[in-house]
């Protein structure tokens, strides 16, 4: 553990995971079919995560109450999430998929404010009306044509967002019983078998021995880095900064996503997708900042994987 990297140069690492996940996805489901990519990332990923669980926390153990909440929460925010996002990504492109899912820290702060979770301001109002306005923007910037899949694609998407904040908001009633780790793994344990019966039929019908290296690097990336060792990663930087400070690091992903978008798909973001991520990393920055203090709004202990 003290060889690791420190828990801010650990951030940097998932930013930059999590950022190049989106092209090099879209890159692998030129071979590997989306959802038999899912299947195998979250089948390999989750049994090393919990290994890893083991490994950390060989003592910890989570309560009885805790379990039925946290297999409806796993089903959320990871069969039903990943099947948005991993569907709504391959319809659409990557940079539209990095910009509206960077716009889900806001939604999530001003729902659990609807909720009465927490007192919401104004200020995280207007925060949600700048990231709304962003979203808007960067879906509609190469219009609205079925046609194309932008669309439906850009749609499942926000659907992803309804999943993650439901999820995120379900952690709340977890307090301190389960760490950040074990949340996140025993999460993705729940909702791994899901996932994998939905890739069955793409597993039975690929054409293995046609599958070249680079679509196997791509997964390997996604599986180890984005997904094994960036959940790892976040969660050890929870635990040391607070959720607070490692969220804010997240908003940089975006930009990341956009430029590995450009150089790996060759995609090239218009002014209106520019005007929109800023307007929604704006937003996402203006409702994690409380006025005056400069300090972090607190956040719910929960990684998001893209």
């Amino acid at each position: 553990m003290r060889r690791l990297p420190s828990p801010h140069a650990g951030m940097i690492l998932v930013v930059v995971f999590w950022g190049g996940n989106y092209a090099v996805s879209k890159l692998t489901f030129q071979e590997i079919p989306p959802l038999a990519f899912t299947a195998i990332r979250f089948a390999v990923g989750s049994l090393l995560l919990g290994l890893l669980l083991l490994r950390a926390e060989p003592r910890r153990v989570v309560p009885r109450h805790l379990w039925g909440r946290l297999l409806l929460l796993g089903l959320v925010g990871n069969t039903l999430y990943q099947l948005c996002f991993i569907t709504g990504l391959s319809r659409t492109t990557a940079t539209n998929t990095a910009l509206i899912l960077a716009a889900m820290p806001t939604v999530v702060t001003v729902v659990s404010g609807f909720l009465g979770h927490e007192r919401i301001p104004t200020r995280q109002y207007a925060a949600l009306s700048l990231a709304t306005v962003g979203v808007v923007a960067v879906i509609a910037a190469r219009g609205l044509d079925l046609s194309h899949g932008d669309w439906s694609g850009d749609l499942l998407i926000l659907g992803g967002v309804a999943c993650w904040t439901v999820y995120t908001i379900g952690l709340r009633h977890f307090g301190g019983e389960v760490s950040a780790l074990g949340i996140t793994t025993w999460g993705l344990l729940a909702g791994t078998p899901g996932l994998v019966l939905a890739g069955l039929p793409s597993l039975y019908r690929l054409n293995w021995g046609a599958v070249s290296g680079k679509a196997w690097a791509g997964l390997a990336y996604s599986t180890l880095l984005s997904l094994v060792a960036s959940y790892f990663l976040w969660s050890r930087a929870v635990q040391r900064l607070g959720a607070s400070r490692a969220a804010l690091y997240t908003c940089a992903s975006p930009l990341v996503a956009v430029l590995t978008a450009l150089v790996l798909l060759g995609e090239r973001p218009t002014a209106v997708h520019l005007i929109g991520g800023a307007c929604i990393i704006g937003g996402v920055l203006l409702g994690q900042w409380r006025a005056g203090g400069g300090t972090p709004v607190a956040t719910p202990v929960a990684a998001v994987d893209a």
